[in-house]
C-alpha cells in the first residue's frame, strides 16, 4: 500500500487526508486532514456534506474525536497526524483521476483541468499519464464555479519542463493559460510576508519567474511537483535531525532540481557563514511555499533559517526555512538583485 505526496486517503471514518510525505512507518501513512464530515459543511460528495479545516481545527477534530490518528514519533520528537494503515478505505491518486476527467469531464472546472493537461502535453511533450489532479478535485468536493485547480506534474524533470512550457505560453495572446497580475501578488504578499524579508517588488519578481501559478479561462492554477515512483528512495525516520541555532550563509546553488519538491532542496556550494557556526553547509531547504523554486543553478544566495545538523543515510549540515508558516526573519534570495 505505497503512497506519495499529492494522494488523498479516504478513511474508514469518512475522512480526507492529503499525504504529505514519500516515506512512511510501517502502521500508518504521514498525512493532513483536510475534510471532515458536516451536514452544515459547504462541501457536498454524493448525499453528504463536509467541511475543510484548518491546520488548528484539523488537530482539535482529531484530538476530539478521532485521536487515533495523531501520533508522536519518538524517532522525530513530534507528533504528527497519520492514518493508521487498517483504516484505509481507500487512496486516490492524482494520475487516475486526471484519467477519469478526460473521459468524462462532468463540470466546467473539470474541463479547464483537460485544458491544461493538453497544454502541457502538447507543448512540453508531457506524457499524459506523467499528469495528475489534486486538491479539492481529487475527492470530487469541488465548487464547479470558485475552486482552484492543483495540477500534478510527476517527475522532476518533467515538472522543470512543464515551467518552463508554461513560461512560454502565458505570453501568448491566444491559448487559456495566462499569468498572473500584481493585483493578485499583492494579496499573497500581504499573506505570507510579515516582516521586512522581501519587499513587495522583490516579491513579485521572484513570483512571476517561477512559471508555476496562471489562471486558465479566469481559474488559478497551481503547477505542482510530485516524484515519479523510481525517484522515491529512503526509508521512514533513516536520517535524524538536530537543530543548531540560527544561522546565515552566503552560497552558489549547484542544483536546483529538487526546488519545488516538498521540502523544496537546493544543493549548495562555496558556502561562507555570515552568522552562525562554522560548520561546512551542504544544502539549503525550505517548508514554506514561499522559497521553493527561488533561485536556480549558478546563482549566489543568501539564506538565513534554523542550522540542522542530519545523520543517518548521509552527515552533515543544513539550512533550514521556514520553521514557521510565515518563515519570519528566514529567506533564500538572490545575493545581487537589479530589478
Amino acid at each position: 500500500m505505497r503512497s506519495r505526496i499529492r494522494d488523498f486517503i479516504h478513511t474508514m471514518d469518512d475522512l480526507f487526508f492529503a499525504v504529505t510525505s514519500y516515506l512512511h512507518p510501517d502502521d500508518r501513512i504521514i498525512s493532513f486532514l483536510r475534510y471532515i464530515p458536516d451536514e452544515e459543511g459547504e462541501r457536498s460528495l454524493d448525499s453528504s456534506r463536509y467541511s475543510k479545516v484548518n491546520s488548528e481545527g484539523a488537530y482539535r477534530f482529531l484530538g476530539e474525536h478521532h485521536p487515533g490518528y495523531l501520533h508522536h514519533y519518538h524517532e522525530l520528537g513530534v507528533l504528527m497526524m497519520g492514518v493508521p494503515r487498517d483504516l484505509v478505505e481507500r487512496i486516490l491518486r492524482p494520475d487516475a483521476r486526471l484519467r477519469e476527467i478526460m473521459e468524462d469531464a462532468s463540470d466546467p472546472l473539470l474541463l479547464k483541468v483537460i485544458k491544461i493537461a493538453d497544454a502541457l502535453h502538447d507543448h512540453a511533450g508531457i506524457p499524459y499519464r506523467s499528469m495528475g489532479v489534486s486538491g479539492s478535485i481529487l475527492p470530487g468536493l469541488h465548487d464547479p464555479e470558485n475552486s482552484d485547480i492543483d495540477f500534478v506534474v510527476y517527475g522532476l524533470k518533467n515538472h522543470r519542463r512543464a515551467l518552463d512550457a508554461f513560461g512560454e505560453l502565458r505570453e501568448s495572446q491566444e491559448g487559456p493559460l495566462k499569468g498572473l497580475d500584481e493585483s493578485f501578488w499583492m494579496r499573497v504578499y500581504r499573506k505570507r510576508i510579515v516582516d521586512e524579508t522581501l519587499s513587495f517588488r522583490e516579491f513579485c519578481w521572484y513570483e512571476m519567474r517561477k512559471n508555476n501559478r496562471g489562471t486558465v479561462d479566469g481559474t488559478l492554477f497551481d503547477i505542482l511537483a510530485a516524484r515519479e515512483w523510481d525517484e522515491i528512495g529512503g526509508s521512514w525516520a533513516d536520517t535524524k535531525y538536530e537543530p543548531c541555532g540560527r544561522i546565515t550563509v552566503e552560497c552558489t546553488v549547484s542544483d536546483a532540481l529538487e526546488a519545488f519538491d516538498n521540502p523544496a532542496r537546493y544543493l549548495v556550494e562555496d558556502v561562507r557563514v555570515l552568522e552562525g557556526p562554522g560548520v561546512e553547509i551542504t544544502e539549503v531547504v525550505s517548508f514554506t511555499h514561499t522559497y521553493a523554486g527561488q533561485a536556480r543553478e549558478g546563482e549566489r544566495i543568501l539564506a538565513r533559517g534554523k542550522l540542522e545538523r542530519f545523520t543517518g543515510r548521509n552527515d552533515g549540515y543544513r539550512v533550514v526555512v521556514g520553521t514557521s508558516r510565515e518563515a519570519e526573519d528566514e529567506f533564500i534570495k538572490l545575493k545581487e538583485l537589479k530589478i
